[in-house]
Order: C-alpha cells, then sequence, then structure tokens
C-alpha cells in the first residue's frame, strides 16, 4: 500500500512539472492532489501581495455550482488561518473548527480537512486544501504526502513564473526595438500614443497615460490616453501637488501602489473609473523628467509586481531616450529646412523683386511717354498687376522668414492655418493679406486674440453671409495692427444683438483697441446685390 502511494506521489510530481505555463502548473497540481488522495474536492490559493487570497483554483465543482456560489473565497476563516500561520492542518470535521466560518449558500458539504502551505525560494507562496476522501478523514501519511507535493509544487510553480517572466521581459526588449524603430520616423502626440498603446498591451493594464507637465502653470496635463476612458481623460489637466506624476517629476523614480483609492495621492485616473494598482514610469530625457507614464488597472485587479516595474522601467528609459533622438532628428531636419527657406527668401527679395521692379519702371516711363489713352490705361493695369505680384511675393517672404525666428510665436502661419481651416465651410478658399512685421511687436497674449477673431469672423462670414468671396487682411503698420474681414454677402442685420461680435469688441478693448463694423461699398459687392460687410478689429502694437 504505501509503495502504492508513493508511486502515486512520484506519477503525481512527474505531471506537475511537465509543464512551464503557470495556470497549467496549479491547475495540474491540484488535480494531482486531489487524484493522489481520492479527495472529492480540491483547491490552490495563491497569496496575494498584501495578505488575503489573490486567485482560487478548485477541483470538484461543475460550472452550476460555481456561479451560483458566486464570489470565490478572499482567505477568511479557517483558509485566512493557514495564511496567518502556514503549517499544515488536518481536521475530521472542518465545521467543528472555531476558526470555520461556514460557508455560502449553494456550496457543498465538505467533512474532512486538510491543508498545506505551497513554498516558493522559502516563501509562501500560497496553500493547497483538500477535502472528503474516502475514509472519512485524512491520515498522517495523508498530510506527508500532501506536503512533499507542495514542496516539488513549489519547485514547479517556481520554473513557471521564471520562464514566464523571461518571457515577459523578451516581449518588452522586442517591443522596445520596435517603438525605438518607429518613434525615429513619427512626431508628436503620434509617437507618445505607440509607447502608451505598448505599454497598456504589454503590462495588461486598463489604461495607460502620458502626462507631461506644463511649465509655467504648475499643472500636469494628460497628452494621450490609451485604454478604458481614453477619450474622457485626454487633455485633462490637474495641479502637480500631491499626485504620483509629480513624485516621478521630482525624484526621476518610479513609483509602485497597490491601491490607489488608498494612497491618499491625486491619480487622475480616478476621473475615468475606480482605480487600485498604479504604476507610474518617469520618462527622464537630457534636462530631466520630460513627462510620466501613468498605468492603471480596475480597483480589485491584481497588483503591479516588482519584476513588471522593473521591466516597464526599462522600457520607458528606451522609449524616453528614442524621443531624444527623435527630437534631435526633428531639430536637425528642421534647421536644414529654416536654411533652405532663408535661402529662397533672399532669392526672392534680391533678385525676383528687383527685376520686376524694374520692370514695372519700364512700363511706367512707357505709359507715361505714349500718346495713346487706351494703350496707357493697359500699361497701367500692367504695372498694378506687377505691384500686386511684388506685394504677394513680400508677403512670402515675410512668412518664409518668420518661421526661422526663435520666437514660439509664428502668427502669420497660423492665420494661414486658420484660412485653410475656413474653406470647407466657405466652400472657397478667402483671399489673404498679410503686411508688415505682425510677429515683432505683438502685445502679451494678444497673438491667441487676433487667432479668435480671424476665426469668428470667417466663421461669421460662413454661416451667417452667404458670401461668394471673403477676404482677410492682416497689417502691422504705424504702430498698430489691424485685422480686416470683408465679404460681399448679405450683410449684418442686428450687430447689436450678436453676441460673437460683442467678444471681437470685448478682445479689441482689452488691449486697448477698438473694433468696428460697417457695409462696404466695393464695386464686387455692388455687383452682387447685396451690401456686403467689412469687419475692422484694431489693437496698438508695443
Amino acid at each position: 500500500m504505501a509503495q502504492e502511494r508513493l508511486q502515486g506521489l512520484l506519477a503525481a510530481i512527474d505531471v506537475i512539472i511537465g509543464d512551464l505555463d503557470l495556470t497549467t502548473v496549479l491547475r495540474r497540481v491540484v488535480q494531482s492532489a486531489c487524484h493522489m488522495l481520492q479527495a472529492e474536492y480540491g483547491a490552490l490559493g495563491v497569496i496575494g501581495p498584501t495578505g488575503g487570497l489573490e486567485h482560487f483554483v478548485h477541483r470538484g465543482m461543475n460550472a452550476e455550482t460555481v456561479a451560483a456560489i458566486g464570489r470565490l473565497p478572499r482567505g477568511k476563516g479557517l483558509l485566512g488561518a493557514l495564511i496567518d500561520d502556514p503549517t499544515p492542518i488536518r481536521l475530521r470535521r472542518l465545521a467543528d473548527d472555531p476558526r470555520s466560518v461556514g460557508f455560502p449558500r449553494h456550496h457543498p458539504p465538505m467533512g474532512a480537512f486538510l491543508g498545506v502551505p505551497v513554498r516558493v525560494r522559502g516563501e509562501v507562496f500560497g496553500n493547497l486544501y483538500l477535502t472528503n476522501p474516502p475514509a472519512g478523514e485524512f491520515t498522517e501519511e495523508d498530510q506527508e504526502l500532501l506536503t512533499a507535493l507542495a514542496a516539488t509544487a513549489g519547485m514547479a510553480i517556481e520554473n513557471a513564473r521564471l520562464f514566464a517572466q523571461a518571457h515577459r521581459r523578451q516581449e518588452w526588449l522586442a517591443t522596445s526595438t520596435e517603438i525605438t524603430r518607429q518613434l525615429l520616423t513619427t512626431t508628436g502626440r503620434e509617437s507618445l500614443q505607440l509607447i502608451a498603446d505598448s505599454v497598456r498591451r504589454l503590462a495588461e493594464a486598463d489604461v495607460t497615460t502620458v502626462v507631461l507637465p506644463s511649465p509655467d502653470s504648475g499643472e500636469v496635463v494628460v497628452e494621450v490616453a490609451s485604454g478604458r476612458g481614453a477619450d474622457a481623460l485626454t487633455g485633462f489637466r490637474y495641479p502637480v501637488e500631491n499626485t504620483l506624476a509629480g513624485i516621478a517629476f521630482t525624484t526621476g523614480q518610479p513609483v509602485l501602489i497597490g491601491d490607489a483609492m488608498q494612497s491618499g495621492y491625486v491619480v487622475h485616473l480616478q476621473q475615468a473609473f475606480p482605480v487600485g494598482p498604479v504604476m507610474v514610469l518617469p520618462l527622464a530625457g537630457e534636462d530631466g523628467t520630460r513627462g510620466a507614464l501613468i498605468v492603471g488597472r480596475v480597483k480589485d485587479a491584481p497588483r503591479f509586481d516588482d519584476a513588471l516595474l522593473d521591466m516597464a522601467t526599462t522600457f520607458a528609459n528606451h522609449a524616453a531616450l528614442a524621443l531624444e533622438l527623435a527630437d534631435a532628428r526633428a531639430t536637425r531636419e528642421r534647421a536644414l529646412m529654416l536654411d533652405d527657406r532663408d535661402r529662397i527668401a533672399g532669392d526672392l527679395q534680391d533678385r525676383v523683386i528687383q527685376r520686376l521692379f524694374g520692370a514695372g519702371l519700364i512700363l511706367e516711363a512707357e505709359a507715361s511717354s505714349t500718346t495713346s489713352s487706351r494703350q496707357s490705361a493697359r500699361l497701367d493695369q500692367a504695372v498694378g498687376e506687377l505691384d500686386e505680384i511684388i506685394r504677394e511675393i513680400r508677403q512670402s517672404v515675410f512668412q518664409l522668414r518668420d518661421v526661422t525666428a526663435p520666437r514660439a510665436v509664428n502668427l502669420r502661419g497660423r492665420l494661414l492655418g486658420v484660412a485653410r481651416e475656413m474653406v470647407p465651410l466657405l466652400g472657397f478658399e478667402p483671399k489673404v493679406g498679410l503686411t508688415g512685421a505682425i510677429d515683432a511687436a505683438m502685445p502679451d497674449g494678444a497673438a491667441d486674440d487676433v487667432i479668435a477673431v480671424v476665426r469668428e469672423a470667417l466663421s461669421n462670414a460662413a454661416r451667417h453671409a452667404h458670401a461668394t468671396r471673403v477676404s482677410l487682411q492682416v497689417t502691422a503698420e504705424h504702430g498698430a495692427l489691424t485685422v480686416t474681414v470683408s465679404d460681399d454677402g448679405v450683410g449684418v442685420r442686428n450687430p447689436t444683438r450678436s453676441s460673437g461680435l460683442a467678444n471681437l469688441a470685448h478682445r479689441a478693448e482689452r488691449h486697448g483697441g477698438r473694433f468696428v463694423v460697417s457695409q462696404w461699398a466695393a464695386a464686387r459687392t455692388r455687383a452682387t446685390g447685396h451690401p456686403g460687410t467689412q469687419l475692422r478689429w484694431t489693437i496698438p502694437l508695443r
């Protein structure tokens, strides 16, 4: 009999060590234990980082019974006693022990009980439980056999965990290499989105966000988000004080939190759903921490472990380095582009404009010397066309050279961008004229107001004026910046009741300027039979 049981133990050990998948190993441990001791029910509870049972693998109950019972054990009562004091427990009748808290409804009856700890590298990984042997109780020999099986299970579990970690580390490194390659061909939000998507997938997280500091406001902003609640989180701003992101920015070290709701820190992920485990990974740059990855799982989900934190931190370091390289590449390419633009602008200024100007002088001389009024008018018209061409080329020169300026405000480019945005709404391209050094002496905060004024004026022309032509002229002359938007539409019926126009007036007044709405008598407007509208918005320059 003893030899048969020993052979059963060896067979059980052989089954357990035959796989390296952790979930499969846990299931085989329970199956082998039940088969070896002919127990009706068996289970293996995995202890979580903060105590209690994190996972519960069981055998003997069908799916209908499990569904009727509901929530699986969490490590209370007798199961909790085995966690608190990891020594074998053998009972003839489970219900007679004072530590037993009873069973929930629909739970099958259980009599004799045997529980032993499963240790991995000297630390208790979990506990193995058996109930209802055919003899009605477990013997001391049964306890010895189950303890021996648990020791072998501990080694098999350790091997499976190491194999899983090696596989995960290989996947993190492979993805890191791929991300580095992709980051060198992408920029801006697209790069950050790649990082967020990859971390969420590899960490098996519910959500990942990339948080960047706002240097002037003392706030941080969620630049991109991936996963659950991404739409609600993207663009969310909040103060940096008492936040996990703030810790990452200050220390440059990763942070691991088991339960965000109990951490005492502000965790912005809570704006989307109840958050439990959180992992914070700094994105270190040459000049300090440039951002942070905030990775979260829903409340009551398994915690992130130290091994995962280590792998994710290495990935974040590689990603941050790739971002630095991508930024350096973009800066170099921009410098080359600006050199080309400056060269083109110089050629236009020194060669093309001068030659056109000379041709205009020749035509003016011919017009003044001719005796034919018809020919003189045609020559004057040609001179006017050349003057218009020269103005447009000078405008292009300004645009080319403005982007080479170190200032953050490139109002010319933004104005042209707004005009392009309005093309689908207008149904045609507005005529744009930009004259003077628009960016040179812009008052503080005025650039955003100028853009808002242009966008509102063009939008009004598109939505209410039914215009077929719209002209945008922005000039910086004689110490003032003037925005003029003219159209050939139906005119403004009641300007005093327009909240949009009142807003434009307010924007002018706060910079010491003025705003005027009027009908205008352009020939094009008269041709349509409409009164047309002209909006003139003026503020002083510094």
